[in-house]
């Protein structure tokens, strides 16, 4: 699968903060402010080099203020306190120097990662400490029961369609509304829908869950509260168009779609109540939302519209590729005569080949759809043809050429 985007994920996770307060009849609920601790987010409304840190106590209307917030730059240490907002701003850093914020926090040590400053504009994040004022509610030691569990109300599908390859995620926060641990009488396993790469466990993912291939498992038992499992995964937008069937293995108590709208993108499902589009970051997001999804019966979404590429130079290249190879095989069977020391030279050059017209194919390909620069893809474009001129030649004489 084409690596997942750090930065349009964490793009989305802001965007899913804007889209609640743009859309408050839709009953939007926001995630977990925990999820989006010490996650750095480029704005442009800050001085360049500068970076504001809002520190908070489990929620997002519990500012701590007058509390010291330090910047790490190497060995360098810079400490603010927070104000009335409860935000710490360092102004006037490096850009380019790679930097963490910290802060102590009735005996927690919140930490955000580790990021450069940006030459233009700034950077806000939030440090959010543990609200111990509302003590434990659940018995998490407790033995594990039989129960089950569901997707909450929180969960959210998120659809970025881009190029020639569509993103998807699933950002699911399992509920556990029993005291003790739990043990689903139907094993949470999620089968990625036909025609999806392998799938991907995001950071901040329960450690309960893993991915092989198509298939993702979240291992029982489920502690009492919110499992947060998040799933990327890419699909083909050769067409312009995906269809997305997915079943989960316990019922999507509310279903929630955002899906980043890219030129004429529309998004269409019997099991969409209301959609709207609306701006968040610059762009435009469609937010949809339905009633509940039950375990076992398909999640059926289709996306379409977006800008896609035509296929046919991609595949024609292919064809070509494949009939030249097998004219290459087809005449390298018919040396019979040669003896068993050139019969592996030319085994070995045949193979050489092979790579080379694959990489040709990859080359043109990624130049197309805006992947490869351009001095880069005539540097090795005229490599790799020159290679190949080579194994001809040396195939026709029957020399060796180095690999």
């Amino acid at each position: 699968m084409r690596t997942v985007s750090r930065g349009a994920f964490l793009g989305v996770l802001c965007a899913l903060f804007l889209l609640h307060s743009a859309l408050p009849s839709a009953q939007f609920q926001m995630p977990d402010p925990k999820q989006m601790s010490g996650i750095p987010r480029p704005v442009n409304d800050l001085p360049n080099g500068s970076i504001s840190v809002r520190l908070i106590r489990g929620e997002l209307s519990n500012n701590i203020t007058g509390h010291p917030v330090e910047m790490h730059a190497g060995s360098k240490v810079q400490t603010v306190r927070t104000d009335d907002a409860g935000r710490a701003q360092f102004d006037g850093l490096t850009p380019g120097t790679s930097v963490k914020a910290t802060a102590e926090v009735d005996g927690e040590h919140l930490e955000s990662q580790e990021f450069p400053v940006p030459a233009q504009g700034g950077i806000r994040l939030m440090l959010v400490a543990t609200d111990t004022s509302k003590g434990p509610a659940t018995t998490p030691s407790a033995p594990p029961i039989s129960g089950q569990v569901v997707i909450g109300s929180q969960s959210r599908v998120v659809i970025e369609p881009s190029d020639e390859t569509v993103q998807v995620f699933y950002l699911l926060d399992v509920q556990n509304t029993a005291r003790a641990p739990v043990n689903p009488t139907t094993p949470f396993i999620v089968d990625l829908p036909r025609g999806a790469s392998s799938a991907t466990i995001m950071d901040g993912s329960s450690p309960l869950a893993s991915a092989n291939g198509r298939r993702v498992t979240v291992d029982g038992p489920f502690p009492p509260g919110s499992t947060f499992v998040q799933i990327a995964y890419a699909m083909s937008g050769d067409s312009g168009s995906i269809d997305v069937s997915q079943v989960f293995p316990a019922t999507f108590q509310q279903l929630a779609v955002i899906v980043k709208k890219v030129g004429a993108t529309t998004l269409s499902s019997r099991q969409i109540t209301n959609q709207r589009e609306m701006p968040a970051e610059g762009q435009t997001f469609i937010a949809a939302m339905g009633g509940a999804v039950p375990a076992g019966q398909p999640l059926q979404l289709t996306v379409e519209g977006f800008p896609h590429h035509a296929t046919w130079p991609r595949n024609l290249a292919l064809i070509l590729a494949a009939a030249i190879i097998g004219v290459g095989a087809w005449i390298a069977r018919g040396r019979s005569d040669r003896d068993e020391a050139d019969a592996a030279e030319r085994k070995r050059l045949i193979a050489r080949r092979e790579k080379l017209f694959a990489d040709l194919v990859r080359l043109e390909h990624d130049h197309r759809a805006g992947r490869a620069d351009e001095r880069r893809y005539v540097d090795r474009r005229e490599q790799l043809v020159s290679a190949l001129e080579q194994i001809y030649g040396a195939l026709d004489r029957g020399d060796d050429v180095a690999a």
